[in-house]
């Protein structure tokens, strides 16, 4: 009785909460979590449970009988009994019918747990930081499963086998705070990042202007412009920054657990010969970690959970005028008071920057608080959403705490994340001293750096 009730339950409570959601209710993640996964548990614990009580029944009844009670007596199918005939229909269509819903079931159940609100808001304190970046990032259009399982069935169940450790650590209160990178489980990009960015691909040289402003008074707005060698392959050869991912050319290195210092690079070219640079004091043998073979992510190691320091927001923010430019030492301002914010929660963050800022103007610039509050006080919301975008007390996240391989000090997102040195420093030698070249040119020509009005883009955009 308790599995049939169980079942029964089970079945009547999927039914409608499917009704609801395709009536357009909305709940999010766990709406999909209780309708696709709990339900449909439970719904298979009661049938299991059904067999079980019979088997229960039949162990009771031989007991009663070795007692001196009637034997238990084993059912008769009689197919020729219009009643039986009848039995047998209604299990069949039964039958049918729990197939049919425990199969639309699993298939709403993958889809719910490849859904990017299961991935960022089902674990919603563990995965807020992550989930925050991807939501700001260029593939905040692109599924979470399409980078973190890739096609196949393999990864599929190897992601879902994690997912399950995932889940006890959680809810025992087990993962580590922050979320420590970079993963080394992660599968190779040549089975994700390659589905739609193609190493064969030529892309040539692509011409880049980022916009920055001044810790001046006037966050006077500056310029630099560089022409990206991004290269590719081109025919039978290669160049440019894309040559490490060659098809036809094979790197692997050792680092340790950040992979913020590499130690041995092996480079492996098309004709086969093999060169290895080493730096100089390096760690003993045992020390320096397994091989690994370089692939996008070594540089690219944040395409989409992108961690931005203060100035890099700020530029933003006030290249696209969501912050007014003209209130002096803004940029100063914002940066200062950015870095030095230590709140325990985003409210308080938001609250404490917004006021801070106020003091600044209403101290130092009274004319321009009196006049202007409400760009002030758009500027003190912006820093706020700021911090709130790259700062998670909950988690340690701080703005340190994620670095960016993808470039170099001054413009990396930290000045302690070497990106391209790890490697292009001019210590990494062969035996006959070789060194792995640091020319900046190879990756990419400076056309114009922090300038006013450059020269280059009034000729390249009269």
């Amino acid at each position: 009785m308790a599995g049939t009730a169980l079942a029964l339950s089970a079945f009547v409570l999927i039914l409608a909460l499917f009704a609801f959601e395709s009536l357009g209710f909305q709940a999010g993640p766990y709406l999909g979590i209780l309708t696709y996964l709990i339900l449909p548990m439970l719904f298979v614990l009661g049938l299991l449970l059904i067999p079980i009580g019979i088997l229960l029944h039949r162990r009771r009844a031989s007991r009663a009988a070795a007692k001196g009670e009637s034997p238990p007596v084993f059912p008769v199918i009689d197919l020729n009994s219009e009643r039986t005939r009848k039995m047998v229909l209604i299990f069949l269509g039964v039958t049918v019918v729990n197939l049919t819903v425990l199969a639309g079931a699993t298939y709403k159940g993958v889809e719910v747990m490849d859904s990017n609100e299961f991935c960022g808001e089902a674990c919603h304190s563990v995965m807020q930081p992550e989930y925050t970046a991807y939501q700001h990032s260029p593939h905040a259009r692109v599924d979470c499963v399409d980078c973190h399982i890739g096609p196949g069935a393999d990864w599929f169940v190897r992601s879902k086998l994690d997912g399950a450790w995932q889940m006890v650590a959680v809810t025992l209160d087990l993962y580590p705070r922050p979320i420590p990178t970079p993963l080394h489980n992660l599968r190779p990009a040549r089975d994700t990042c390659e589905q739609c960015h193609w190493p064969e691909s030529y892309v040539g040289d692509k011409l880049m202007v980022d916009t920055l402003f001044a810790e001046d008074e006037a966050n006077t707005e500056l310029t630099t412009a560089l022409l990206m060698k991004v290269g590719g392959q081109r025919g039978t050869d290669s160049y440019g920054i894309h040559w490490h991912v060659d098809p036809d050319v094979e790197i692997r290195y050792r680092s340790d657990e950040s992979r913020m210092n590499v130690y041995d690079v092996e480079l492996t070219k098309a004709d086969g010969t093999v060169k290895v640079f080493q730096p100089r004091g390096m760690p003993p043998e045992e020390e320096r970690g397994e091989w690994r073979q370089m692939d996008c992510v070594d540089c690219h190691n944040r395409p989409t959970h992108i961690f931005r320091t203060p100035s890099q927001e700020l530029d933003r923010a006030l290249a696209t005028n969501l912050l007014d430019a003209e209130l002096p030492y803004l940029k100063r301002e914002g940066v200062r008071l950015l870095e030095e914010a230590d709140y325990p929660s985003h409210e308080a963050a938001r609250d404490g920057l917004a006021a801070a800022l106020e003091d600044f103007y209403r101290e130092n610039y009274p004319e321009v608080f009196a006049d202007r509050p409400e760009a002030v006080a758009a500027a003190g919301s912006k820093l706020g959403e700021i911090f709130s975008r790259n700062v998670f007390p909950h988690m340690r996240v701080t703005w340190d705490t994620y670095p960016d391989h993808s470039g170099h000090p001054p413009v990396s997102s930290r000045e302690d994340a070497p990106g391209c040195f790890r490697c292009h420093n001019r210590r990494h030698r062969t035996a006959d001293r070789e060194a792995i070249s640091s020319d900046c040119m190879l990756c990419h020509s400076i056309l114009a750096e922090r300038e006013e009005e450059p020269e280059i883009l009034k000729l390249l955009n009269p």
